[in-house]
Order: C-alpha cells, then structure tokens, then sequence
C-alpha cells in the first residue's frame, strides 16, 4: 500500500470512528442526554409494528410508567409489583433483551395515587457508574444509588411527600450532584445529594406549596449554568451549584407536570403550566430577580399542555395534550400553525433522525416531518398500550409497553 492510499485509508478509518461516535448515544435520564427528547441520532428505523423490525420483545415484571433509559449494553427501568407491595430496578441486556437482574429498592405499603399514575412512574438516570433512583416510601421521598451490578451503595431520604396524584420524580444530574424534585402540598423542597455518597449537598424548601412533576434541565446561558426548574408555583433559574435563584416568573398557575425546553435560536425557554389552568410561556432567560413583567416574551393559554412535555426544532415547538390534540407551535410567536388529534397521550415524544416520534397511550407512535403544515411519514403500533417514554440508543428505539419492552431497529 502507497504511503497516499494508507493516508487515505487512515483518514476514512478516523472520520468514520469520529462520525459514529457523534451519533451514538446513550439515553441516560428522562428525556435523554439533552433532558428535551432530542438526540444526534440517525439512521433509526420509520416503520414497524409488533412484529416488523423488532429486533427482540421482553416481558417486564411488575408495573409501571417508568420510560427506559439505557447506557452501553444495558437498559434501566422502575417497575412496582402489587402481590408484594415492592418497587424494583431491573436491567436488561440490550442486545438481546434478557433481564439481567432485579433489585427490590422498597418493600412498604403503596401510597395514594391518581388513577391515570403509577407506583412506578419515575425513570431513573446514570452516569455510566451508578443508577440512581427515586420512589415513595409511605411519605418518605427515597433516593438510592445502585452500582450496574444490581448492588445498592446508598440510600437518601431528603424529605416528604404529600400528594393525592402520587409520586414521580425522575432524578436528574449535574456534575456531581443528583438533583430530586420533592415539591408537593406538604413539604416542598428541591435538593441536592452527592452522587457519591448521597449525603444532602444544598436543600431549598418551599414556601408555597403545590404539585410539581416537573423535572428540571440544565444549560449554560449567558455565561452563567442555569437550573431551569417548575415548582413552588413559579418559573425559575437555579444556580445548582448551591440552590440560589438567579431569576422567576411568578405563576402563571400552582401545578406543573411536563418539563421544560430551551429554544438555542431564539434563546427562549417554553414552559406550560398544568392547573387549575394552563398557560404556555415563552421566556428571555437573561434576567435576575422577579421576572415576572419583563422577560415574557408571550403567554397564552392556546396549545398549552398538562402532562406530556414537548420537542423543539429550531423554529418549532411539537406539544400534545392528552385529549390526544397535539399542535406545532411557531416558537418566535405562540401561534399555532396546525392541530391534529393522534389519539390520548400521557407519554412525551422524541426528535431524532430529523423526525418527531409522538407516541399515544394505545400503544401507536406516529412518525412526523416538522414543519408548518402536518406532514404524516407514518404510523406504528406495538400491539399494547404504554404510557412510557420512549428512548433512543445506538440506531435504536426502544418502547415500555403495559407488559414488554420492544426494541425497534431496522433489521
């Protein structure tokens, strides 16, 4: 070989290496790597059904809401089993589906809970060292750290919990700190544990308390790392350094569910509150101190969502409510280019491969082409209902149905 042909040689062999490694990704929390339901990743199948483009289906002990999340060959996820009363990590190998292991986290009485919720409802997150944890115990919020091979290194109780709706909190990390969203009618509070040891590295409690499901997402804006985080019936930025505010936004309702997204392009954050009613808001997050009648750039109650958080392309925001009426909504101005019914929905789409995948409780995940007008590219079922999330590893999909988790690829 010339000393040109093995340049060359090196240098595909390096683009190559460069190149897959951007698009692969683990999906290592709610809502993925970013915390949005957005990922890199391409190549990912379009069409399938319960059979087609199945690469392998595996029953789940117990039940739940809890969505997926994966790292490397392994995949996470909550479940609760009633006979006994326990609620449980599992870990399945994602090459081929076999469940691992289960670990029992809790074994107590459930608490009360909405009908539309499950004991199981918080996903889990890693950094590819731990997985960390958050369920009820009784009114005790737990916190638990397990290392991959099932064994649990530490166990955190920062506070209570007092809801009629239930629990789901799904820990969320920065640097080296877990952060729990405990805000409830009881004591509320968000916090931070050491990821290593778990011990409570800031704590602020609320004084206005109320439901908040919310789990908050972390950006670096105008120079300053933001905590963007729904609860205490307000909109705020936390420093999750040490738990400080930087800016809020009072309202504009008590309760919040879906998360929160920030659009880079237009440098605004999109937040919908949940009850009693609900308004969606875009905001300037450059401010300090109440906010509340400077940095809101638009409000309106139009294409505001409840439970399902939303994806943003550049110029769109891709929202469902659960009455199944899902809009795209021109990000610059809150105006609703289209509504289409996709049929009830608890669980969050995902943006990958240039595509919106919106899924809806029955199970049917519709694949969309965003833009300003509705553009169906098709639609998929798995033949059972979920609530799950779905997550988006490696050139794969993989759902949580009501009793299996399916891996979609293209064979």
């Amino acid at each position: 070989m010339t000393n040109f042909k093995l340049f060359r040689f090196v240098l595909l062999l390096v683009t190559s290496l460069l190149f897959s490694s951007t698009q692969a990704q683990n999906w290592p929390n709610w809502r993925g790597p970013n915390g949005d339901g957005t990922s890199t990743e391409i190549n990912l199948p379009v069409k399938w059904d319960s059979i087609t483009n199945v690469l392998w289906k595996s029953e789940v002990p117990g039940t739940g809401h809890s969505s997926p999340i994966i790292w490397e060959n392994k995949l996470f996820t909550l479940s609760a089993v009633s006979e006994t009363n326990e609620k449980i990590l599992l870990c399945f190998d994602v090459e081929n589906g076999d469940l691992l292991w289960q670990k029992t986290i809790i074994k107590s009485d459930f608490e009360n809970k909405h009908n539309d919720n499950s004991f199981a409802s918080g996903t889990p997150a890693t950094d590819g060292k731990l997985v960390y944890v958050s369920v009820l115990d009784k009114d005790d919020v737990l916190v638990a750290a397990y290392d991959f091979s099932g064994e649990q290194v530490w166990v955190q109780r920062p506070g209570k919990f007092s809801s009629p709706h239930g629990y789901s909190c799904s820990p969320a990390l920065f640097e080296d700190k877990v952060i729990i969203n405990g805000d409830s009618q009881g004591e509320a509070f968000i916090a931070a544990l050491n990821k290593k040891d778990g011990k409570v590295i800031w704590k602020v409690d609320h004084d206005k308390p109320a439901h908040s499901f919310s789990t908050p997402i972390f950006r670096e804006i105008t120079g300053k790392k933001q905590m963007i985080f729904c609860g205490n019936k307000e909109i705020a930025s936390y420093n999750p350094e040490d738990g400080s505010r930087y800016w809020w936004v009072n309202g504009p309702s008590e309760d919040f569910c879906s998360s929160p997204v920030y659009n880079e392009k237009l440098n605004l954050v999109l937040v919908s509150s949940a009850w009693p009613q609900r308004h969606l808001l875009a905001i300037k997050p450059d401010g300090n101190g109440d906010v509340t009648e400077s940095h809101v750039v638009w409000q309106t109650t139009k294409g505001a969502y409840y439970v399902p958080s939303p994806v943003c392309t550049d110029d769109y925001l891709f929202s469902t409510m659960t009455n199944g009426q899902v809009h795209c909504i021109e990000v610059a101005t809150g105006n609703i280019m289209w509504t289409e019914n996709l049929g009830k929905q608890y669980s969050s789409p995902v943006l990958a491969n240039g595509l919106v995948y919106m899924p809806n409780d029955d199970g049917v995940i519709t694949v969309i082409k965003p833009g300003s007008k509705f553009e169906m590219v098709a639609q998929n079922s798995i033949g059972e209902r979920m609530n799950a999330s779905p997550a988006i590893s490696k050139g794969k999909i993989y759902l949580r149905g009501d009793s299996h988790i399916f891996c979609i690829g293209n064979k």
